[in-house]
């Protein structure tokens, strides 16, 4: 398998989840095989545990990627840990697959210089975001981090804490309340690709935002966005 190569100009390309098109998404293995090619950046999802730790996982649960109902965040760091996750050809018998921890993430991405696009699953506290901030901060990566969200709080409490900090929001597609909101507070767009056109991205950038956009694999689509002058394109394949 190989990644499907497209012409970015200007755009810089994301591997969502790592390479997530090749390797089990959120893994270390799913990192470092993005690290090794061309990508901007890497995008992860973290939720917090019961004994505080942070774990990358998307789902709430670990059904979907191993086959076990286990609630994530009602569980201890090791208890996840302990489970083994599916290969792409669903199969668990890879020693390498098994959930990661932020702590993990970020110095892969540091190791190979790639930008890191962290999501922040469901509700923070301000408490929690200070110990993520920490985390990053004892890797001395911070200023290579966009932190993003479907929950716009985890990002007002972020820019309160650290007004400089580049963030982006979530979300599906554009309203006048939602720019309102981001410029007023310094965060960007990361926004469902087909939510956009070359007039919503002129619209955008006019009002001097980037723009994100999730979860681009067709290359045909990709030219089009690229062509439109989208800043970003978060993908599981394309490169």
């Amino acid at each position: 398998m190989d990644t499907i190569k497209i012409e970015k100009n200007n755009t810089k390309i994301i591997a969502h989840r790592g390479l997530s098109g090749i390797e089990r998404e959120n893994t270390n293995t799913a990192f470092v095989a993005a690290g090794n090619r061309s990508y901007y950046g890497i995008e992860t999802d973290i939720h917090k545990t019961i004994d505080g730790e942070f774990v990358v996982m998307h789902d709430s649960s670990l059904k979907r990627v191993a086959g076990i109902d286990i609630d994530v965040e009602s569980s201890t760091l090791a208890e996840i840990q302990s489970i083994p996750i599916y290969d792409i050809d669903g199969v668990a018998d890879r020693i390498d697959l098994r959930p990661t921890t932020l702590a993990n993430y970020i110095k892969i991405c540091k190791k190979y210089e790639k930008h890191s696009v962290l999501e922040l699953k469901g509700d923070f506290t301000e408490s929690d975001i200070k110990d993520i901030v920490a985390i990053i901060n004892s890797y001395e990566y911070l200023e290579s981090v966009t932190f993003i969200s479907f929950v716009y709080e985890n990002l007002a409490i972020l820019k309160r804490l650290l007004p400089s900090q580049s963030a982006e929001f979530l979300f599906d597609d554009i309203t006048d309340e939602i720019i309102a909101s981001v410029k007023r507070d310094g965060i960007n767009i990361d926004i469902y690709h087909k939510s956009l056109t070359k007039e919503k991205i002129d619209l955008l950038h006019s009002h001097g935002l980037t723009v994100n956009c999730w979860t681009v694999n067709e290359k045909e689509r990709a030219d089009d966005l690229i062509a439109w002058g989208v800043d970003y394109i978060t993908t599981n394949i394309l490169e």
